[in-house]
């Protein structure tokens, strides 16, 4: 079956979607998008992502291209019409289509509105985190809005093409001040000796990820010791664990940076129990439409 997408109110095949050359998403990356795991065929975090999607657009200065409800419709059908049970749906909004110029175009220029989604392998996913990822240090190249989830993403693709060419599977950035912001597609977190779950803290230098912030909730709930603050690349090589949050990833222990190993080398106890758990909840709370 091919692949369908939708793009501005048309449900078409994918390998026909297309924009207009002058989308302003193509010339400037003036525009936005959100990224949901779908797991059992149930969107995860859905609400928590149009929030987002709502706030990078007020921050822009963009207007939403359809209501909430519909966008919700449209997510659905997308993933139903692609037949995917466990894989990500992709939304994009952008500014629309004008004639080349830096500053806003006109109110009635329509925003263009772009929705796909995709099937991967759970089991396989599943796998990689039970064995542990490596991520190597690179610096952050990225722009001061990083809150915004913004499709201006080159420096994060420097950063993953810098970990594949390592070998690794996500690169950990490093700001001008030597401390660990985030990875290229996810937010970085440790395990110290003592215990206390440590992740930066959701400033204008990383993204507010929504794992990420369901993941601090149930450690609260669940009465673990955590901090949001900045920490460096040698507190991480010396923590006891260490791990990413995304909303493809979920939570994947990391048991290598660079060359260093972390703790024992396996995944510890507390990514393993923040794993499920956050895969726990997030089904639930997609089953009650949350």
């Amino acid at each position: 079956m091919s692949r369908i997408a939708y793009v501005d109110g048309a449900y078409i095949a994918h390998r026909d979607a297309g924009v207009h050359v002058e989308d302003r998403g193509f010339q400037f990356s003036d525009g936005v998008y959100e990224v949901c795991g779908v797991l059992g065929g149930r969107l995860l975090d859905e609400a928590a992502h149009l929030d987002r999607l709502e706030r990078s657009l007020r921050e822009l200065r963009m207007a939403a291209p359809v209501s909430r409800s519909a966008l919700r419709v449209i997510l659905r059908e997308v993933v139903r019409r692609n037949r995917v049970r466990d894989g990500i749906v992709y939304l994009q909004v952008t500014r629309g289509s004008a004639p080349r110029d830096f500053v806003f175009p006109s109110s009635d220029v329509k925003p263009t509105l772009v929705a796909t989604a995709r099937a991967h392998d759970q089991a396989a996913r599943d796998r990689v985190a039970e064995a542990g990822r490596r991520v190597i240090l690179a610096p952050d190249l990225r722009w001061k809005r990083r809150d915004i989830k913004s499709v201006s993403l080159l420096g994060n693709v420097l950063a993953k093409q810098a970990a594949r060419d390592a070998g690794a599977f996500e690169a950990w950035q490093i700001d001008d001040d030597g401390f660990v912001t985030e990875g290229g597609s996810s937010n970085a977190w440790i395990v110290t000796k003592a215990g206390e779950i440590v992740t930066r803290p959701a400033t204008s230098d990383i993204l507010r990820g929504v794992t990420r912030q369901l993941v601090l909730k149930i450690a609260e709930e669940e009465g673990l010791a955590f901090a949001e603050r900045a920490f460096t690349p040698a507190e991480a090589k010396d923590a006891a664990e260490a791990f990413m949050t995304a909303a493809t990833a979920f939570v994947t222990p990391i048991t290598q940076i660079d060359d260093a190993t972390i703790g024992s080398g396996a995944p510890g106890p507390v990514a393993t129990r923040l794993r499920a758990a956050y895969r726990r909840r997030a089904l639930e709370m997609a089953a009650d439409g949350a």
